[in-house]
C-alpha cells in the first residue's frame, strides 16, 4: 500500500471499492486542498471548516460506489465539498459573507494577472485587497473566482463541481470578473 502516491485518483477508488483502508490515501491527498476551498468560500473558522469537511469525506466514502467514471474525481469530490458547504448554511440559517483563508503569492499573482492589477503593487498589499474584495462578492462570484483562479480548475470541472452548463460557467466568470473589479475600487 506504501505505493499508492503514485495511484491515480480512480485507481484510489478502485482499490478503496476493495479494501476501505485505501481510502485513507483520498483522504491525505485531497484533505488540505479541500480544507482551503472551503475556508476561501465560507466565513467558517477552522474547527467548523474541519467540521464540514469530515461530513465531505464521509458522504464521499459511502457514496463511493456512485461515483461517475466519466468524470473526474476531482470535480466529484468538490462537487460533494460545495454541497456540504450549502447544508452546513442550512443547518446554521447562514450564508457566506466573506472569506478568511490565506493566499498564497503564487495564489494571488494567478488570480491577478487575468483582473490586471498594477504590476508594481507590494505583493502583501495585493493579497489583503484581494482577499477583502473577494469577501465582499457574492458566494457564486466567489466560489467561480477561487475554483477557477486559485483551485487552478478547468471550465469542464467548474461545470461539473457546480453543475451549470460550461456557457454558464464561463458568463458566470466574466460577471465575477467584473463584480471583481468594481469592488476593488
Amino acid at each position: 500500500m506504501d505505493k499508492c502516491g503514485n495511484k491515480t485518483d480512480e485507481e484510489l477508488v478502485t482499490l478503496t471499492l476493495a479494501d476501505q483502508d485505501y481510502f485513507l490515501y483520498i483522504i491525505n491527498r485531497y484533505k488540505d486542498k479541500l480544507f482551503r476551498y472551503i475556508r476561501r468560500i465560507t466565513n467558517v473558522d477552522p474547527e467548523e471548516t474541519e467540521d464540514i469537511l469530515q461530513e465531505v469525506f464521509i458522504k464521499a466514502y459511502t457514496n463511493l460506489n456512485d461515483f461517475d467514471q466519466a468524470l473526474k474525481f476531482s470535480s466529484w469530490i468538490y462537487r460533494i465539498a460545495h454541497n456540504q458547504v450549502i447544508t452546513y448554511y442550512r443547518k446554521t440559517k447562514a450564508r457566506p459573507h466573506g472569506h478568511s483563508a490565506s493566499l498564497s503569492d503564487e495564489e494571488v499573482k494567478n488570480l491577478a494577472s487575468d483582473l490586471n492589477p498594477a504590476k508594481d503593487v507590494d505583493i502583501q498589499l495585493l493579497k489583503s485587497n484581494i482577499q477583502k474584495t473577494l469577501g465582499r462578492l457574492e458566494e457564486k462570484h466567489r466560489e467561480v473566482l477561487v475554483l477557477k483562479f486559485i483551485e487552478e480548475k478547468s471550465y469542464q470541472e467548474i461545470s461539473d463541481i457546480l453543475r451549470r452548463p460550461m456557457g454558464t460557467v464561463a458568463s458566470l466568470i466574466n460577471r465575477a470578473k467584473q463584480e471583481f473589479k468594481k469592488a476593488s475600487k
